[in-house]
């Protein structure tokens, strides 16, 4: 990214003249308690990344593990799990949004405890070894709010099912963050159908007393 790009992104959020992020800026704090110090931030992740507090839970649940976040965007979550896991592996597709997740990451002073990769989660699976995979994967832009029920095969970039499938081949210890009107008999589906079959906890996450998703902790046996 250039300095021009760097500037434009600021920009884009401090005159808040983007009318697709102008709802959301008011919630910059909320995202990244830091964003002041130089947090960078893209369209996409204005409306993506998960708020602070919220990552923070999810952070707590991953202590001293090795933590793989397949989805990792601008960083919101990888940052938080890299404060408190043994270590974290960062994937995002998007060249920029690494960038971004990498600087956002020496911001809060945990850059050193993420390996940040440039590639497709899927080709990379295979090789990933890790206690704990941290999904968020993209929920189709903010009119996922307006299906009365969010069903698996409506996550991106593939179907909830297969993306469970191939994430269960690295470890059966899986947190999902997903919309709130998540279809939660889906959710339980995919616990007691694997094999063997896991634990479910579901858990409402809340932003000042409203819920605003889901997160599903799966875990094996074992965990």
């Amino acid at each position: 990214m250039t300095i021009d790009d760097q500037s434009h992104l600021k920009k884009e959020g401090e005159n808040s003249t983007n009318p697709k992020i102008n709802r959301y800026w008011i919630q910059r704090y909320d995202l990244f308690s830091r964003y002041d110090e130089g947090i960078q931030i893209d369209e996409e992740g204005w409306y993506s990344v998960t708020h602070e507090e919220i990552a923070i839970k999810h952070a707590e649940r991953c202590r001293g593990k090795v933590v793989i976040d397949c989805f990792a965007g601008v960083g919101g979550n990888t940052i938080q799990f890299a404060k408190v896991s043994s270590s974290v592996i960062a994937i995002d597709i998007d060249p920029m949004k690494v960038q971004m997740a990498m600087n956002n990451a020496n911001v809060y002073g945990v850059a050193n405890h993420v390996d940040f990769v440039v590639g497709d989660f899927f080709s990379l699976a295979p090789s990933l070894k890790g206690d704990v995979s941290f999904l968020a994967p993209p929920w189709g832009g903010p009119n996922y709010c307006k299906v009365e029920s969010f069903k698996m095969d409506m996550l991106q970039p593939r179907d909830g099912y297969s993306l469970f499938k191939i994430v269960q081949s690295i470890t059966p210890n899986i947190i999902m963050y997903l919309p709130k009107n998540v279809d939660l008999a889906q959710l339980e589906e995919l616990a007691s159908l694997s094999s063997p079959p896991l634990t479910l906890e579901i858990e409402e996450s809340c932003i000042g007393g409203k819920m605003i998703a889901i997160t599903a902790y799966f875990s094996g046996n074992a965990a």
